[in-house]
């Protein structure tokens, strides 16, 4: 097909076209405006405007994690850039695939403290996966279609493309995404087999074994999901997960401990301490998973599946690494493991089944149930009972509420779960659910909330509003920012210093100021009927649930503490208990 000239606002829209592209979200400025022009000349492409940057982020994030396709995101220049850089850090931090564009000051003005010109390249490189300043449209084709390669490739993550205002008036021939490779980014899908084949060969030998999952899985597409569910069946293993793996592997399984980590349950904290051979597939041993690392499921060999290189023995030594696609290499793995016709250890799998049962009967997610005040738990459990039979999508705010929907909210399927994990940031999850929703848009999306979370990116009702985007939001209020009031209880004397959320607003008039509805609960037995009314509502909802102010989220892990070493919400001083029952604080 022969090249045509374009100019470069109208590159940009021509390869967001090509590369499947159907929504952007974005906030117009003096630097991108030749590409809103072009955006307006055009009816392929909806865009979302929203109303502060790091909405467009956190909305391309919600998008792209519920479809696992790229999200785009347009931005000025300046401020603007800058503004999106908290999204873009927890975009990466979550591998997340988003395409950012910025505008950027003319080519001659770069260097010159111009009007709203910030140093875009220098400023995102530390939290993007690749980053482009285009110097001219001759390479605004192959960048673009570059950076959907990168984003998308490999560990997914965010990618900026800052294109000068004069770039986008120039003209240069435009060619469509054929065999686009980039020269040096070149990620390794297929894992070793040898390698596979030894991991096998170590599984075969377990006596006390677990997997351990994260959103690798999620991320390697609905086939890894099918194909994990295959193979923890066939072996008989527990399983757990990291909060960004939840809905990998059906919480209503009999294998499934439930997450694991700083805030997970009893049973899977212990089988990860006490197991001899982990499973680890696309997760990156994270601080608040693995607490202290001395300390870490000391006795276990472990097996890492990471399709990012630099993730294996960065933190925890891999007795054997696997470098590749979690989908591609538990195919390789169900393969060798029916060819061998492995038999395992069936009476030690036993005794450790009935090991973790015995952890099981402990109960750590039970709570003191209140005829008169709302637990923030019991709102969690009615919510899901509620809304389990739906086509239904949970974002979430950082926090308690986040910490109690990871533990009471059961998922079933992957890409149901949006939450910001590695960077905890709050004010994720109302843009994240507006992103979810537009490209869900017969789906319930609720966007689980703290009363100090959700005023971080509340304006972006707005949004909701102007796009008949039909988010629920869901909001916990204990009237404190409930984690931190936590570790002040537990580590600080009870000194609450600046944790109580005063002033707060009236969020049921807030709601309708914004033309939106709104309810509010107090008492437990109003609170199905009104959840009810929130789902039955056809546009944006505020739901005001008044919960206990003092309630702590349990089971916790104490900073440097090690798996077996957790605080459990049922004693009466919340002591730290070892797996025996011993006391040790």
């Amino acid at each position: 097909m022969a090249a045509q000239e374009l100019t470069g606002a109208e590159i940009v829209i021509k390869a967001l076209v090509d590369q499947g592209v159907d929504t952007i979200f974005g906030y117009p400025g003096g630097a991108v405006l030749p590409i809103y022009d072009a955006l307006f000349q055009q009816n392929k492409i909806r865009h979302i405007l929203v109303r502060h940057e790091q909405g467009a982020v956190h909305a391309a994030e919600g998008y792209a994690r519920s479809t696992g396709k790229p999200g785009v995101v347009l931005v000025t220049s300046g401020p603007g850039a800058t503004n999106a850089v908290t999204g873009l850090t927890d975009a990466l931090m979550d591998s997340i695939p988003l395409v950012c564009l910025t505008g950027q000051v003319a080519t001659h003005l770069i260097g010159n403290d111009a009007f709203q010109e910030c140093d875009t390249v220098g400023i995102t490189r530390p939290c993007t996966k690749h980053n482009w300043l285009v110097n001219s449209a001759k390479e605004l084709t192959r960048v673009m279609h570059e950076a959907f390669y990168v984003a998308t490739n490999g560990r997914p993550g965010p990618v900026v493309i800052d294109i000068p205002k004069d770039v986008q008036f120039q003209k240069a021939e435009y060619v469509g995404p054929q065999n686009v490779v980039h020269k040096t980014y070149r990620p390794k899908v297929k894992g070793d087999i040898e390698a596979i084949k030894a991991a096998v060969d170590l599984i075969a030998t377990a006596k006390k074994p677990i997997f351990y999952t994260g959103g690798g899985i999620i991320n390697s597409g609905p086939f890894a999901s099918q194909l994990l569910r295959e193979f923890v069946q066939l072996t008989g293993f527990p399983i757990t997960s990291t909060l960004m793996g939840l809905g990998a592997y059906p919480a209503s399984d009999k294998q499934w401990l439930g997450m694991l980590g700083m805030h997970g349950t009893y049973e899977a904290n212990n089988a990860m301490h006490d197991c001899d051979v982990m499973i680890n597939i696309g997760a990156r041993f994270d601080d608040r998973v693995t607490g202290r690392i001395d300390a870490f499921a000391p006795n276990s060999k472990k097996i890492h599946i990471d399709i990012d290189a630099s993730s294996i023995n960065k933190i925890i030594h891999a007795d054997i690494g696997i470098v590749g696609d979690a989908g591609h290499v538990l195919e390789d793995m169900i393969r060798i493991w029916k060819s061998k016709a492995v038999k395992i250890d069936k009476s030690a799998l036993a005794d450790w089944w009935r090991q973790i049962d015995h952890w099981r009967d402990r109960r750590s997610l039970d709570y003191k149930k209140s005829d008169e005040i709302i637990k923030p738990q019991y709102a969690i459990e009615r919510l899901y009972q509620l809304t389990k039979d739906r086509e239904t999508y949970i974002t979430t705010e950082v926090g308690q509420h986040q910490m109690w929907a990871a533990q009471h909210y059961h998922f079933e399927k992957p890409n149901r779960w949006l939450t910001s994990g590695g960077l905890g940031t709050m004010g994720y999850g109302l843009p994240a659910a507006i992103g979810v929703q537009i490209a869900h848009p017969d789906a319930l999306v609720i966007d689980i909330a703290g009363e100090a979370s959700i005023q971080m990116c509340i304006q972006e009702i707005s949004t909701a509003m102007q796009f008949m985007a039909p988010v629920k939001i869901f909001i916990l209020n204990n009237e404190y920012m409930g984690m931190v009031r936590q570790w002040q209880e537990l580590l600080h004397g009870g000194r609450y210093s600046h944790s109580y959320s005063e002033s707060l607003p009236d969020f049921v008039k807030l709601a309708e100021a914004f033309g939106a509805v709104g309810i509010r609960a107090k008492t437990p037995g109003e609170l199905d009927d009104k959840i009810k009314q929130m789902i039955d509502t056809p546009g944006p909802v505020v739901f005001d649930c008044v919960v206990d102010k003092f309630e702590n989220c349990y089971p916790m892990i104490p900073s440097g503490a090690a798996h077996n070493e957790m605080i459990l919400g049922d004693d009466p001083e919340a002591a730290m208990v070892t797996e025996e029952g011993k006391m040790l604080v």
